[in-house]
């Protein structure tokens, strides 16, 4: 719902002080999701999805761009492969490019780091790290509490579909993390 791929059963998703659901198209433009789907099509090359999405966000300069974020997930040399041919972490981080090709103003990341070998997980942080300091709106949702720790500014802790605890992520060790989350699932 929040990245507007679905209409919300009730309420309403808003955006910067104004309500998504007047012009939902607009609103997704200013949006990257990574998620468990890539959204990528198998039959195209690297070059190809990125230029498809590319086209679609209107994103200046595109080709340009494309050579900036396929160098910038480290998969150069596979631009003109087929994704069908890619590992799962090659379309993991070509996903990330997917993304962040029309440098969003939100990103939205679902278990990112899954499927992602060390040299993509050092890519995706460098990449979350980039958008961070350009002040993007970034929202992970994870199970691995160093990376929410590390990349949070805050961290919201859900039990049962709903916030049990919120807190910035600075007043918070790994180890204290931990601790608090099983206190409150054992209290639920």
């Amino acid at each position: 719902m929040l990245a507007l791929l679905t209409p919300p059963s009730a309420g309403e998703v808003i955006i910067a002080g104004q309500s998504a659901s007047a012009k939902p198209l607009n609103y997704r433009k200013k949006i990257g999701v990574i998620s468990h789907n890539t959204f990528l099509y198998n039959n195209l090359s690297a070059y190809e999805n990125l230029l498809f999405y590319g086209r679609m966000y209107d994103v200046p300069n595109l080709k340009k761009r494309i050579n900036e974020v396929i160098s910038e997930v480290g998969l150069k040399y596979s631009l003109n492969d087929p994704v069908r041919n890619f590992s799962r972490g090659m379309q993991q981080r070509l996903s990330i490019a997917r993304a962040i090709i029309h440098e969003p103003e939100i990103l939205f990341l679902d278990e990112p780091y899954t499927g992602l070998d060390q040299a993509a997980v050092k890519i995706l942080n460098n990449v979350l790290l980039k958008l961070k300091n350009n002040e993007r709106t970034i929202l992970m949702v994870t199970h691995n509490f160093e990376q929410a720790l590390n990349m949070s500014d805050r961290l919201v802790i859900l039990v049962g579909g709903r916030i049990v605890h919120e807190t910035p992520g600075s007043f918070l060790t790994l180890e204290s993390l931990k601790d608090l989350y099983l206190n409150l699932v054992e209290e639920r």
